[in-house]
Formats: C-alpha cells, structure tokens, sequence
C-alpha cells in the first residue's frame, strides 16, 4: 500500500502489524491507543512460530494499521516479556487496555482459544511500546 511505503522512507525497516482479529476490535484498540489508555499488546508466542521476524524486538519502530490495512500509528517497541499467561499481572493488563487482570483474562483466553487451544500456562509475549507518531490527519503522499 503506497501509505505505508510512504512511512517507510520516514521510519525505514518500519514492520507493520494490526491489532486485534476483527474489524471492531482493532478500532477499539486503536481509540485505546489514542487515548493514552493502550501501551502494550501481547501474543500467544505460538503465533510467531512460523515467522519468527514477526517477533517484537526492543527498539524496533513499526505501523500500526487498521483493519482495512491504512496506517494509524508509528510505535517503538520499549519492551519484551515472555510470560505464562497465567502469570500476567495487573498491572501488564492495564497497559494492554483493560481495566483490570480478569477482564484481560476473560477477554484475551476467547480470542486465544478462537484462533486454537488454550492453556493457563502457554507462554504469551508481552510487547511494550511508546507511541512515536499519531498519523491521524497527517497527509501521506499517494505515489502513481
């Protein structure tokens, strides 16, 4: 998509990836982001098995993109936790966006066990992130 190509020559090596497995999460999540409400996501690190370069690193700047693929934000990955998900604290699920550990609990083992089984002791990779850039109203230059 020629936004994201446009961003980046601005964030060059910038991944991208969307939050959330529909349409309606990810634009919630997004507006968690935007209200200072979101620092952190997390995957099952299953998830990462077959594209390890998809795996967060400390430092690594990446586009956030809604679900119809157009970018939102730039994060820099801050942090990286593998913890069992029975071993997540409040405190991590709060900066996931949740208001407190059981609705991330309640929340996070549906949309785990949507896309395969679920286990309180898998381990889960924890992504923290600052937010470098919020592209809403920026003008991105669509290349013919």
């Amino acid at each position: 998509m020629a936004e994201i190509e446009d961003l980046q020559e601005t964030y060059p090596g910038a991944g991208t990836f969307q939050f959330g497995d529909s349409a309606e999460t990810s634009a919630a999540l997004i507006d968690l982001v935007r209200n200072s409400n979101k620092r952190a996501t997390c995957a099952p690190l299953r998830d990462f098995k077959d594209d390890p370069d998809s795996m967060p690193v400390v430092g690594r700047i990446d586009i956030v993109a809604d679900w119809d693929g157009h970018p939102t934000f730039v994060v820099k990955t801050v942090r990286v936790d593998e913890v069992r998900f029975c071993d997540v604290t409040e405190n991590m699920a709060k900066a996931d966006g949740f208001k407190d550990l059981l609705a991330w609990r309640k929340s996070t083992k549906a949309s785990i066990s949507r896309g395969g089984n679920h286990d309180p002791a898998m381990p889960m990779l924890f992504e923290f992130f600052s937010l470098v850039e919020d592209l809403d109203g920026r003008q991105i230059e669509e290349k013919s």
